[in-house]
């Protein structure tokens, strides 16, 4: 594809998935359609395009057809609303920009929404990088929501937390959550959500229509470690009791049930909700990040993903 600009990219890519979904995978146009959020015309013209583009032949020449595959067994194993799987760089399989892209997509999707509609996010790096993907857009009818606060114990913001640089992106009411990520005792995160403000935006994360979370490993590379959210030695603790991902810093096991007490008595971020029907979308990526990914899909935490090639692999071989 040297030599095309990026629309022409773009147009390739969705007439890669538009060819996979009817050669395939056997949908018709109808579903096609709507699987893409395109019209039945548009879709026509991508399978279309697909062919002329010589994209289709015995197999779908583009490495998205291995990326589409991978979602699928993804989404039948788990079983997850969504995946989206993209493809890894050889050189470097945790970067997280193309999961970021791909995310950035999902997310502009829900905002062109004519609908009002609620969208909470967590916070870390991959939802950082995904913000920074989109378009500038102006959405006054949707609301943004903070599933947490981004105030370490001195008073002091992490940098990664993603909902004023959202609102700013996309001209949205946004409503920040003014706490710390932990409070000193649980007599004070409960007087901390009590407070109308607080209180406010906790309801509104419990009615989000969609959720975009990251999701956190442990151990000496975990986010609350290296973030200095927690120390040494209660990440020490946290790995003893079986931790082995968190979510909007709520710490849980390998079948996704949070661990008991520990820093989970003082997470004062809005509680984790297990949701059947409203998207709760996670975004990871890398080899750090399996045991994490694989804990929050077989505790129904997310019910859908965004990651890459490599990490959908492993997820699939374990």
């Amino acid at each position: 594809m040297a030599g095309k600009n990026d629309n022409d990219v773009s147009r390739l890519d969705e007439a890669a998935r538009a060819g996979w979904l009817y050669y395939v995978a056997g949908n018709t146009q109808d579903e096609i359609a709507r699987k893409l959020g395109v019209s039945r015309q548009s879709a026509q013209r991508l399978v279309s395009l697909a062919v002329t583009e010589r994209l289709v032949k015995v197999r779908l020449d583009h490495p998205i057809a291995r990326c589409m595959e991978l979602a699928q067994k993804l989404r039948e194993r788990f079983p997850l609303q969504s995946c989206e799987v993209v493809p890894s760089d050889p050189s470097t399989p945790a970067s997280i920009v193309g999961i970021a892209q791909a995310a950035a997509s999902e997310m502009e999707r829900h905002l062109k929404s004519q609908e009002p509609k609620i969208i909470a996010f967590g916070t870390g790096r991959a939802l950082r990088a995904s913000i920074d993907q989109l378009p500038p857009m102006d959405c006054p009818q949707h609301k943004v929501v903070s599933l947490l606060g981004n105030m370490m114990s001195d008073g002091s913001a992490s940098a990664y937390n993603v909902i004023i640089r959202m609102a700013d992106r996309v001209n949205a009411r946004h409503y920040p959550m003014p706490l710390p990520v932990f409070a000193r005792s649980k007599r004070e995160r409960e007087l901390l959500h009590n407070q109308e403000p607080v209180h406010n935006i906790l309801e509104l994360a419990k009615d989000a229509d969609v959720t975009f979370v990251g999701v956190g490993n442990m151990g000496e590379t975990a986010p609350l470690f290296v973030d200095g959210f927690v120390s040494r030695d209660e990440m020490a603790a946290l790995t003893a009791a079986g931790a082995i991902g968190e979510i909007t810093s709520w710490v849980y096991g390998r079948d996704g049930a949070l661990i008991e007490g520990l820093t989970n008595d003082l997470v004062a971020s809005a509680p984790l909700t297990r949701s059947a029907d409203k998207p709760v979308i996670g975004i990871a990526a890398g080899e750090a990040k399996v045991d994490a990914i694989l804990g929050a899909l077989r505790g129904r935490i997310v019910n859908g993903l965004i990651t890459n090639e490599l990490t959908a692999e492993r997820l699939l071989a374990r």
